[in-house]
């Protein structure tokens, strides 16, 4: 290590008290943090591309300051889901900071990464006060049964009105009106639990049929229509 002259030519100055980083809550303990591996916790955050296009919600496991588990979900851009199959394959495996400084390869996906960083190093967890936090593979709790992404798509326009496209339930296949044309209730398509139904050998059709259900006042509609085509 190299010092200025100026350095050189000063007298020593015994430093003080030092107590070391204030400790931050991990997985149900207090922890100085002084270095990577010291870091754990399971916990969300979402980022953005520059032209706000797409959004990516990113989990991460994460153990001894190795992600050991990623769970990536991404809105709104076609190619961002092909960013997302490689980011899988990037993120496992690393320690937070390798993963701060890889591309992967979507900016919404590496802005995403940024916010976790941060939450993660500062403490602010979803297991933060957990004892051992969450095994790996807690994230697929979020998906529900099938395992399919929480994803809300409602179209609208001032001229025609709000159209349910998929919702918490499913797929949207029939919108419920009442006499004075506002919605009651819609009929849905539990897309997991067809797939999972027809993968078992279930006939389509019939997959079909026990995937769907209601929501509201379905049945007392005075008229129904499909949103994607009325």
């Amino acid at each position: 290590m190299q010092y200025s002259h100026e350095v050189q030519e000063m007298v020593c100055v015994a430093k003080g008290c030092n107590h070391g980083p204030a400790p931050i809550p991990e997985e149900g303990k207090w922890v100085q943090a002084k270095q990577i591996s010291d870091i754990s916790g399971l916990t969300h955050g979402v980022g953005w591309c520059a032209p706000q296009q797409g959004a990516c919600k990113l989990t991460l496991n994460v153990k001894n300051g190795v992600i050991e588990e990623a769970l990536v979900e991404t809105l709104g851009c076609t190619g961002m889901t092909h960013s997302a199959a490689m980011a899988g394959e990037i993120l496992v495996g690393k320690t937070l900071l390798e993963a701060l400084n890889t591309d992967l390869v979507c900016d919404a996906i590496n802005t995403a990464m940024r916010e976790l960083f941060l939450q993660i190093v500062y403490g602010r967890t979803q297991t933060a006060f957990s004892e051992g936090g969450l095994p790996i593979g807690a994230s697929l709790e979020d998906l529900g049964k099938g395992l399919c992404g929480q994803v809300g798509t409602i179209f609208s326009t001032k001229e025609k009105g709000p159209r349910y496209l998929s919702l918490t339930e499913g797929y949207i296949t029939r919108l419920a009106l009442d006499e004075n044309n506002e919605i009651t209730g819609y009929e849905f398509v539990h897309l997991g639990k067809m797939m999972e139904a027809i993968k078992n050998g279930v006939d389509a059709n019939e997959a079909l049929t026990k995937a769907k259900g209601t929501y509201g006042r379905f049945a007392d509609a005075a008229k129904y229509i499909d949103p994607r085509k009325e």
